[in-house]
């Protein structure tokens, strides 16, 4: 399945997480400081970086530079920072996913495997960016473009498309993308997400759907739906 590489400064998370990800049949190494990190992770070549942030030496958002200044290997943060700017930064750095702890191992397995069929199906690209056809979404400067035209977003709407466009072909509900863009800690209406979807559809009006859309799964919730790749 690949080798990922575990860098976890608590041993119970790290065992843990160890423990599910061999049962589903991945090679497992694991560093508990960013020293240990930087040196497994240009000896062994991984497929994928699960990353903490907080580390006894160093924070994992150096670790992250380190990883995209070499590299285009997958990398998912694990933090119990859960703020949306902590979110967003690690986005823009490079990161391919954030998981906020507590988090259900079976869960990060999944994520593990979405992440990885992105990568290697070519959704991720060395420079930050990915085409869905005539749409540009430049994931590292949180920029969407249409015909080489940039599309203007309201922050929180641009923050819900890149986390849809990050995850193409996934549904997701409206609990779970009030959780993964507004915060746990919101109170409104589930109703936000769908005004936000309709706002985007209107901006992506003249992105041609036989590339992509926005699409609503009946009961379940939405996604960005795209073309895939031959």
């Amino acid at each position: 399945m690949g080798k990922i590489l575990i860098v976890e400064d608590e041993l119970p998370i790290s065992r843990v997480l160890k423990a599910y990800l061999e049962k589903a049949y991945f090679q497992v190494e694991q560093a508990f400081n960013g020293h240990d990190a930087i040196e497994k992770f240009e000896g062994i070549n991984p497929s994928l970086v699960l990353l903490d942030v907080m580390l006894p030496d160093q924070d994992g958002w150096s670790i992250l530079q380190y990883i995209r200044e070499r590299s285009s290997c997958p990398v998912i943060m694990l933090t119990a920072l859960g703020q949306m700017d902590n979110k967003l930064y690690g986005f823009k750095e490079g990161a391919d996913d954030y998981i906020t702890k507590p988090f259900v191992a079976e869960e990060v397995v999944e994520r593990v495997k979405a992440v990885l069929r992105r990568s290697i199906h070519g959704v991720m690209e060395n420079d930050g960016y990915q085409y869905f056809g005539s749409l540009k979404v430049d994931f590292k400067g949180h920029n969407v473009f249409l015909h080489g035209v940039e599309l203007e977003f309201i922050p929180r709407d641009l923050s819900l498309f890149m986390f849809l466009a990050r995850h193409p072909n996934q549904t997701f509900t409206r609990e779970q993308l009030i959780e993964q863009v507004w915060g746990i800690d919101y109170d409104g209406s589930d109703r936000a997400v769908d005004l936000a979807i309709k706002r985007i559809r209107k901006i992506l009006q003249n992105w041609p759907s036989v590339e992509g859309e926005i699409k609503t799964m009946r009961g379940l919730g939405y996604q960005f739906c795209v073309k895939e790749k031959k």
